[in-house]
């Protein structure tokens, strides 16, 4: 098989775990199942048929609405399955058809619904974060050569400790809550699968990118400081980055302080 036709089915593969990732954002919120029941409408309620369930396909062939009651299907849902697909891709082209590529696609899929539920909801998941801390710390013993056990441990340590600092200190100046306990756990979970230097690297990405968003949304709304913006979505970009470009933006950083 030529590498163009695998690169195809690494692609359409992302897509279906992309519409699979779309009933976890959907679901998990509201602590539903995310086995059964089978995927609906939830205006009309009705079974949503293989060939209405196709990732992007369908949604472009129905024009974005429900094929019985014509109800808008958000477009949110393509653009997760585009995001998947795109990463199952990515990942491939980087880490090849091995476990460590696997081990990643699993846990940037679960950043992915981690991000738009905290987009939606200002709540990141118990049900991802906390299984994913030994997940990672097993996954990092047995399948990720870049990381070791001990490196692991520190990561996990450095994540949420850091975080739980910051925390702890901002609620010590102001009297108010800042960094939501769902944070602490993520970044705990990501120091689990890239270690110390990852979490640094993320924590920087996150804070950059994520004041730079903060500062455009402000002189949008024009709702000045009391905007609360989630922070696990620029903390999941940070990490995506570091995962497919961190050395190589560690080393370019360095050679401009030299």
């Amino acid at each position: 098989m030529s590498d163009y036709a695998i690169h195809i089915l690494m692609f359409i593969f992302g897509l279906t775990i992309g519409s699979f990732l779309n009933v976890c954002i959907f679901r998990i919120p509201e602590s539903k199942s995310i086995v059964r029941p089978r995927s609906m409408c939830p205006g009309c309620n009705t079974i949503i048929k293989y060939y209405d369930n196709i990732p992007v396909i369908s949604y472009i062939f129905l024009g974005g609405k429900c094929r019985k009651c014509k109800m808008p299907i958000s477009f949110r849902y393509p653009v997760v399955e585009l995001i998947s697909g795109l990463t199952a891709l990515a990942v491939f082209m980087k880490f090849g058809l091995s476990f460590e590529g696997l081990a990643y696609f699993i846990f940037i899929s679960a950043l992915i619904v981690i991000t738009f539920i905290d987009i939606d909801h200002r709540i990141i998941p118990d049900v991802i974060s906390l299984p994913g801390i030994p997940i990672g710390f097993l996954m990092a013993s047995f399948l990720l050569p870049s990381i070791n056990y001990m490196e692991s441990l520190i990561g996990i340590l450095a994540g949420g400790g850091s975080l739980l600092a910051v925390a702890w200190i901002y609620n010590l100046i102001t009297k108010k809550e800042g960094m939501g306990g769902g944070d602490i756990k993520l970044l705990a979970m990501i120091g689990a699968f890239i270690g110390l230097k990852g979490v640094l690297f993320t924590i920087f990405a996150a804070s950059a990118t994520g004041t730079i968003a903060g500062i455009a949304v402000m002189l949008k709304t024009q709702k000045g400081m009391k905007l609360a913006v989630p922070f696990g979505p620029f903390l999941s970009i940070g990490t995506i980055l570091y995962i497919f470009f961190g050395s190589e933006i560690i080393s370019w950083y360095l050679n401009l302080l030299i």
